[in-house]
């Protein structure tokens, strides 16, 4: 009877004032912190405001037409737009080249309010990050200056052109092709799965510049610029998936496709490098995004258990009900400590692939078990259109698949 009681204290709370206002903070990110500050759950004022901002647009302009994008399929580019007028996209890029410079922990805070609206809005916004990172990490001043400035000038995106159809988590399974010829290098080869890969202004490509099939990754691949309107680029239709359907996802062809030297990442033969170095960087955020579609579910499922009767009183008074809900707080908790562990390591400047491997993994999970208990509480509602979390549902899967 003890757990019960507990577990309805809990709930309680999660209704009467709401997941935003909940005790668990977020850690104060280390860049900005104080020296020899110890550890902290509480947010920066900077942080809050971020937060907010990105809290506010998904409440008030994502969830009134998710479902709409999610049944035609159409790209958000008015919320795109209003996202980038907000400074909520291209978080990443450096000050140096007009932008924010945020941390990755910053970038976690507003992916997850974003991910609250739609994880299919929020993974357009955030494949940009993806497509930055090697940039960011890897590029030369004049590099960056020239494909992140014009980012900070204008909506625009980028895509991460590394996955092809034999190709996903095995990287150094990629059969894309560079020769060199003279200053420029010949591409050929095809990508699959490509995020923005319709809507970019410029690819990340990653491809194989060693022809000897028993050279180690580290020194087979090279990191290329590509510029979107190059001659012999060929854009695949836009698939239809499973969730995430406003999202624009394609295959791409390269076909004798030419890139200057000076659009090489650092030099030949790095490429891999850079590859994984932008996974550390950017799989905090893909487990934020998890975090705020589970974080959704959890609140759709109490509001509705919470308002439906069955024999008498709110379904919330079962004990099966309240117990489901109870776990699926705890885990919402957990996964977003996972993601804000990861981000802050990063921040830090120390690798953090064990623990963003972990907080991607984990938060992936969490996203589809708490989306299945929402639908499980709606009952046949939940099987239904007309109700946000069968749509929840699907979109959680990717979490669980996504190679980042």
């Amino acid at each position: 009877m003890s757990a019960f009681v507990a577990s309805r204290r809990l709930l309680r709370t999660i209704a009467g004032h709401g997941w935003r206002a909940r005790s668990s903070k977020p850690a104060q990110n280390v860049h900005i912190s104080k020296p020899g500050a110890g550890f902290s759950f509480e947010l920066t004022d900077e942080q809050k405001e971020f937060q907010a901002t990105a809290r506010k647009f998904a409440l008030e302009e994502i969830i009134p037409v998710a479902a709409q994008y999610d049944k035609t399929g159409e790209y958000p580019l008015p919320l795109i737009k209003r996202a980038w007028e907000l400074g909520l996209i291209n978080s990443h890029i450096p000050e140096s080249c007009g932008g924010l410079g945020l941390g990755s922990f910053e970038a976690c805070l507003i992916t997850e309010e974003l991910a609250y609206g739609c994880t299919g809005v929020q993974t357009a916004i955030e494949a940009n990050s993806l497509g930055q990172m090697p940039v960011i990490i890897a590029g030369n001043e004049q590099q960056q200056k020239k494909y992140l400035g014009r980012m900070t000038e204008e909506p625009m995106m980028c895509a991460y052109c590394v996955t092809e159809p034999g190709a996903g988590s095995d990287v150094a399974g990629i059969k894309t092709k560079a020769e060199k010829k003279g200053d420029e290098y010949v591409i050929n080869g095809q990508k699959m799965w490509i995020t923005n890969g319709g809507k970019a202004n410029w690819y990340f490509l990653l491809a194989r510049t060693d022809p000897n099939p028993k050279a180690p990754a580290s020194k087979a691949f090279t990191g290329f610029i590509v510029e979107a309107n190059t001659p012999g680029i060929q854009i695949g239709r836009k698939e239809m998936n499973m969730g995430q359907r406003c999202s624009d996802t394609r295959g791409i062809v390269f076909e004798d496709v030419r890139v200057p030297k000076e659009n090489v990442l650092i030099a030949e033969g790095a490429g891999f490098k850079i590859a994984m170095g932008a996974f550390d960087k950017t799989r905090p955020p893909v487990a934020a995004g998890a975090v705020g579609l589970a974080k959704r579910a959890l609140d759709e499922a109490t509001k509705y258990a919470l308002e439906r009767k069955t024999f008498g009183k709110p379904i919330v008074e079962h004990q099966a009900v309240s117990f489901m809900l109870a776990e699926m707080a705890m885990k919402v908790e957990l996964a977003r400590m996972a993601y804000q562990r990861a981000a802050w390591e990063v921040d830090a400047g120390r690798r953090n692939t064990y623990y963003a491997s972990i907080a991607k993994a984990f938060a992936g999970d969490v996203a589809n078990q708490v989306a299945t208990d929402a639908v499980q509480i709606f009952g046949g509602n939940g099987f239904n259109t007309e109700y946000p979390v069968e749509k929840l549902m699907r979109d959680a899967k990717i979490y669980q698949l996504l190679n980042p």
